[in-house]
């Protein structure tokens, strides 16, 4: 369903009826769809929430939203809900939003959970470069359209792993893919991206919260990137599963869904 702030329209669902609320954030060309085998597999136990991120899914937005004016606006809608406090899971681009927001806004999130993420780019040289390749990605975008593009971004080495998935589930990701605006993503890119976000890496020591960070191992960059943010986060719980890549929840949803729903389940029932 939608909520309208100011005059952007955030598509968001909500399943499950009883436990603890649990806030889902998707990577870059998902949607809420990405989530759909694990709310399926849990709803029983927790109350979710998926929102589509800027220039994502059924979200429309009018310009250029920043990780900064994102945040804002997922915490005016989880007020919309009358939600206090909640558990916050975000997938790549998803989690870095989930970080930075809890960055802005940690009375709200009782514990958080980082898949394949990281707290962006530390230095102004890095991050000047980001931005360079991301705008040369949302030129192609928007230059070539999305089926060019999709053909493009699936073969990226991020996602090798994904290719010894069942043709039934790369299907699905591909369908998911095809169904973004190139403009949302641009836009995205433009706006979320990761050279263009803060860079919180100064600031995870005083993230006071329980942080589980999640990895595949055959996803060597962010493995080695998630070691190193454990260092200096207080209560930082990482874990890697074998055999896997990037999209944890996509090629080992029943692996992911145990640990994640165990990890959220004891943080919750220690408040």
């Amino acid at each position: 369903m939608y909520y309208t702030i100011k005059k952007d329209k955030y598509w968001y669902e909500k399943h499950g009826e009883s436990g603890p609320h649990v806030v889902l954030l998707h990577g870059f060309t998902g949607s809420s769809k990405t989530w759909e085998p694990f709310i399926t597999a849990w709803q029983d136990q927790f109350q979710f929430i998926t929102i589509d991120l800027p220039g994502h899914g059924n979200t429309k937005v009018s310009n250029v939203k920043t990780m900064k004016e994102c945040c804002d606006d997922i915490k005016t809608l989880i007020k919309h809900l009358r939600i206090n406090q909640f558990h916050l899971i975000g997938y790549s681009m998803g989690g870095r939003t989930a970080l930075s927001f809890v960055m802005y806004y940690r009375e709200l999130v009782q514990s958080l959970v980082l898949e394949s993420a990281s707290p962006g780019l530390s230095t102004t040289v890095e991050r000047k470069e980001r931005m360079k390749k991301d705008e040369l990605l949302a030129a192609k975008l928007v230059n070539e359209g999305i089926e060019s593009f999709v053909n493009f971004w699936e073969n990226i080495p991020l996602f090798n792993s994904q290719k010894e998935l069942p043709i039934n589930i790369k299907s699905a990701i591909r369908e998911e893919r095809l169904a973004q605006s190139p403009n949302g993503l641009a836009n995205s890119l433009r706006g979320m991206g990761t050279g263009k976000q803060p860079s919180w890496w100064g600031e995870l020591t005083k993230l006071d919260l329980p942080t589980l960070l999640l990895v595949g191992e055959l996803d060597t960059k962010f493995v080695q990137l998630n070691k190193k943010m454990a260092e200096p986060l207080p209560h930082a719980h990482f874990q890697m599963i074998r055999k896997t890549g990037h999209a944890l929840h996509v090629e080992q949803p029943e692996i992911f869904g145990k640990i994640v729903t165990e990890f959220i389940l004891d943080k919750h029932d220690q408040k």
